[in-house]
């Protein structure tokens, strides 16, 4: 069987260092035999979540846009991979919409799992690839906790991480090769984990 993958790219540039990068881990992950999927944030319509609280009871958003297509793909995904370029700190505003939204998944995992149960994640896993034009030390700490609790919402683990700090122009990471074979590598062994995983598993 195979893993299914879920590349999300959170960048609002095209072409931009950090689709570059998910685009390698997603050839390493192909060459693995992932069954994979894109889906680019910037080219979907979604709103913020409205704190509305209509989810709480259901476990369903009601606001009725991109998103709700989003969330069958967040579902049927056996490994879930996110990249974003570090603005100010954090994710980029268009990924964090489609993170935000999530909450409707928080309430759902809530409502369908015991309170033993909640403690543990059983439905995936889930990466980080994030680049950044700085070298602060706290560079990727505020992207780490809100990808972390993403996949938390969603029943899945995180796993891990890649990230590159002092990129910062359009494709400068075409520059380091080293950076784009370290991000292949980095599919490839997300996909080989997972089959590890499930193998224990049986």
């Amino acid at each position: 069987m195979k893993v299914k993958v879920l590349c999300i790219y959170g960048s609002p540039r095209k072409g931009g260092n950090s689709d570059l990068l998910l685009d390698s881990a997603l050839e390493g992950a192909k060459k693995q035999g992932a069954d994979v999927k894109k889906v680019y944030v910037r080219d979907l319509r979604i709103s913020g979540c409205q704190g509305c609280d209509g989810c709480k009871e259901t476990g369903k958003c009601v606001i009725q846009d991109d998103m709700q297509d989003i969330y069958h793909m967040l579902d049927d995904a056996n490994v879930i991979v996110l990249s974003s370029p570090i603005f100010f700190y954090g994710l980029t505003s268009q990924i964090k919409a489609l993170i935000d939204r999530a909450q409707a998944m928080w309430w759902r995992r809530k409502l369908s799992k015991s309170s033993k149960d909640k403690k543990n994640n059983h439905r995936g896993r889930g990466y980080l690839i994030a680049v950044g034009a700085t070298r602060g030390k706290n560079l990727f700490e505020g992207a780490q906790l809100t990808a972390k609790y993403f996949f938390d919402a969603l029943d899945m683990s995180y796993k891990g991480e890649l990230y590159f700090r002092g990129i910062e122009s359009m494709r400068a990471i075409e520059k380091y090769p080293k950076a784009l074979h370290k991000a292949y590598d980095f599919g490839g062994k997300v996909v080989r984990d997972d089959f590890g995983q499930r193998s224990t598993n049986r």
